[in-house]
């Protein structure tokens, strides 16, 4: 998922749960024309970050501890915490926290619903 700089969900993507959330990171970026994207310890790859560069942002990511260090702004990453609240936010809905719906159209759609009310409520 992303999010602007409010918590409000712009971009959904629904994948098993058994696949890792970077795979879907360049798709997530496609189409925003951010100046900074902020992200967790576990999108620290170099493809990633040179992909943020290519698109003229900086790259706010924290090092993991496998990785070469690399420096990054804390004092920006601590706006990171927008996306948590999102998801806060998302799973206020019980039918979403627990996902009872068996068909990933049935979860999306719900998902959408639960965003947009995200966005006409804030």
């Amino acid at each position: 998922m992303a999010c602007d700089g409010h918590g409000r969900p712009l971009k959904l993507i629904l994948t098993p749960g058994q696949v890792n959330d970077i795979t879907q990171a360049p798709a997530l970026l496609q189409g925003f024309a951010p100046t900074h994207i902020l992200a967790d310890k576990g999108y620290d790859s170099r493809a990633l970050v040179q992909q943020i560069e290519a698109m003229g942002a900086t790259a706010v990511i924290p090092p993991r501890s496998c990785q070469q260090p690399r420096p990054f702004d804390a004092r920006v990453y601590r706006a990171r915490n927008a996306i948590e609240r999102c998801f806060g936010r998302l799973k206020q809905y019980r039918r979403i926290a627990t996902r009872y719906d068996r068909k990933d159209d049935n979860f999306r759609a719900f998902l959408l619903i639960a965003a947009t009310l995200a966005w006409v409520t804030e």
